[in-house]
Order: C-alpha cells, then sequence, then structure tokens
C-alpha cells in the first residue's frame, strides 16, 4: 500500500458560502481523483455545507496488470469471495477518519457529517463509518459495496441509526447488481434506515436522476 501522506494531493473542496454548520466527505473511485466529483457536486451544493473530496495514493493495482493509479487500496481479484487487500483498507481508512476528525475539531458534530463515495471510494467509506464509535447525519454509496464484510456484525461501531443511501444501476458491468442487491441485504441487518435506488440502464456510472435523489436525501440529513 503506498504511504498516504504529504505525497497524496490535497483534497478538492467547495468551501460554505454561509455560515459553516455540516460538511460532506466524498471518495472517488480507482483510477480517479476528487476533481470531477468535486465539480459535479458544485451543481447541487448547499451553500452552509463544506464538501471535501480527498484523493487516494498512486499505487499498483493486481488487476489492472500491477499498474500504478491512484487507489485506495489494491484490489487482488474480481471474485467477490476473492482476497482482499485488508491491510491497504485498514491504511486508508485510518485516512479517512484523520479527515473526519479534522472536521470535528473545528466545530462540526459527527451527526452533521455525512461520508460517501464512488465504487472503491464509497466501500472505504462504508468500511470505515461503520467501524467508528459515531453516529453519522449519512451514509452514501454510489455503485459501491462493503469490503470486509466477513467482519460484520462483530466489526460494528457505529450508532445504527446512521440514515445510509445505497444507488446502483441495472446495467453496472464492475459491481453487478446481484453485487449489490447482497451488500444491501448485509447493510440492512447492520443499520436500521437504510434506502437502495436502483436506476435503469444505469452502468457503472450516473446520471442526472441519481444526483437529484443524492441532493434530496442530502437535503434530508443534514438540513
Amino acid at each position: 500500500m503506498a504511504s498516504i501522506g504529504a505525497n497524496v494531493l490535497k483534497p478538492f473542496l467547495i468551501p460554505a458560502t454561509a455560515k459553516h454548520t455540516a460538511s460532506f466527505v466524498f471518495l472517488h473511485g480507482l483510477g480517479d481523483t476528487g476533481a470531477g466529483w468535486c465539480e459535479g457536486f458544485n451543481t447541487i451544493k448547499l451553500d452552509y455545507v463544506k464538501y471535501i473530496f480527498p484523493n487516494a495514493p498512486i499505487q499498483k493495482v493486481t488487476i489492472n496488470s500491477f499498474q500504478k493509479m491512484p487507489a485506495w487500496f489494491d484490489i487482488k481479484s474480481l471474485d467477490k469471495s476473492g482476497p482482499e487487500d485488508e491491510i491497504g483498507i485498514l491504511e486508508s481508512s485510518n485516512h479517512l477518519k484523520e479527515i473526519i476528525n479534522e472536521e470535528i475539531k473545528s466545530g462540526i458534530t459527527s451527526d452533521r457529517i455525512v461520508v460517501g463515495g464512488f465504487s472503491q471510494g464509497g466501500a472505504l467509506a462504508t468500511y470505515t463509518t461503520l467501524t467508528s464509535d459515531m453516529k453519522f447525519a449519512g451514509i452514501l454509496l454510489l455503485s459501491s459495496y462493503l469490503p470486509l464484510a466477513a467482519k460484520f456484525p462483530d466489526a460494528l461501531k457505529l450508532d445504527r441509526t446512521t440514515p445510509l443511501l445505497q444507488c446502483q444501476g441495472d446495467s453496472d458491468l464492475l459491481v453487478g447488481l446481484k453485487f449489490a442487491q447482497l451488500t444491501h441485504e448485509v447493510l440492512k441487518t447492520l443499520l436500521h434506515n437504510t434506502q437502495f435506488k436502483l436506476y435503469k440502464g444505469l452502468g457503472h456510472s450516473t446520471v442526472p436522476q441519481e444526483m437529484e435523489d443524492v441532493d434530496a436525501w442530502v437535503k434530508g440529513v443534514i438540513p
């Protein structure tokens, strides 16, 4: 796992333009950066929310012929029952917790912080929040899944009333619909307030309707 520190690009930010009363942390997917999601959320931003889009470190990824690219952790296999990069997941999870703790130190309570991500970023966001001993405003998964699922429910520390929204395309070839549905079945056993939204014809990407639904959900959990 590449070291997470000074060698990583600083997060992209959308600062609050009114009094800062809530924060939104969103992690990009494999091979990406926070720039695109920063641009996307800029169109639906809330003036009292600070938006944070961290960047993953550059590291070799096994399934991509060991090519170096932005990745929160290594992906060793496309087989859902295959080996996972637990060390990498835990290291990036600790980095995300540091970002969250900085917001808390600035005066934003955890129940005013939404944490989410797309694909691999959503996986890390989900694992990190579930293993955090606090209550968040919400957890957002876009085209994503729960890594290290076998560790649950034993690893669960999160306040179980934390809301969670999972959005998924029915034509996603990377995070298949069946896998996404199985993920949600597990999440429903861990949390009391989960939603699953399905988008017809959507692959491993996003669409305006999904972003509109995310916008409405975010307004509901951090009004």
